[in-house]
């Protein structure tokens, strides 16, 4: 019998690739995606089909993840094996703009499914993507699992939120919910925003005298990187 698999956040970079991987393990994808004014599936364009077209494997619903209503009943109808959460306002700088708007995607949004797995199926299977951002202030390097956290942002302290809800909610429902803690991770796909592209268009705007200067949040901070495929 053919797996189901319901990703939030399938039109950001990780969740492009996602799609694409379960895709050629024969999975029957379904993707959520916010209603927008400007087209946002550019990253999934090239697999997307007809949804009336036969033997359609991807499908995409329209929703949001800060409307439970909305996280209920797509989980319902699409009645999937296994659920990954990537959605996210996902810019450390911006949740200092936007606290509230990224507690409510980032920390609640994690809830939202949670309760909706525990209400509806408590089989399913759900991946939670967690960040580096949650270790913040770090106390060791390089970190493992076992490394305290010390969140720095509203952006990692929703992140951490996220992470111990899922521990909870396995815990307490014995149910299946996994975390991974995501570093840096680039690709094509990546958003113009993030600073491997934001420093690549800059220096092409420089060399045209479109732009004068690159303005980075931080000079001095290291990370590691790795490939989202």
């Amino acid at each position: 019998m053919k797996k189901i698999a319901l990703i939030f956040g399938v039109t950001g970079q990780d969740g492009a690739y996602l799609a694409k991987l379960l895709l050629k393990k024969r999975y029957e994808v379904h993707g959520v995606k916010r209603r927008s004014s400007s087209l946002n599936t550019y990253r999934i364009d090239d697999i997307y089909k007809d949804p009336f077209a036969k033997k359609n494997n991807f499908i995409l619903h329209y929703g949001d993840i800060t409307d439970s209503l909305s996280v209920f009943n797509i989980i319902k109808k699409v009645k999937p094996n296994e659920i990954y959460n990537l959605a996210a306002q996902s810019h450390v700088a911006v949740s200092f703009e936007i606290p509230e708007y990224t507690t409510n995607a980032d920390a609640l949004g994690t809830l939202r499914i949670l309760e909706s797995i525990v209400k509806l199926n408590r089989k399913i299977k759900f991946y939670q993507a967690g960040s580096s951002e949650m270790f913040g202030k770090v106390v060791e390097t390089p970190q493992t699992e076992k490394t305290p956290f010390y969140p720095r942002s509203p952006y990692g302290v929703a992140k951490l939120y996220s992470h111990w809800i899922t521990v909870n909610y396995r815990e307490s429902y014995k149910i299946f919910a996994a975390n991974g803690i995501l570093f840096n991770h680039e690709s094509p796909l990546r958003g113009e925003t993030f600073v491997t592209k934001k420093v690549v268009k800059a220096l092409c705007n420089i060399k045209y005298n479109k732009q004068k200067k690159l303005f980075v949040g931080n000079l001095y901070a290291k990370r590691d990187w790795g490939h989202a495929e």
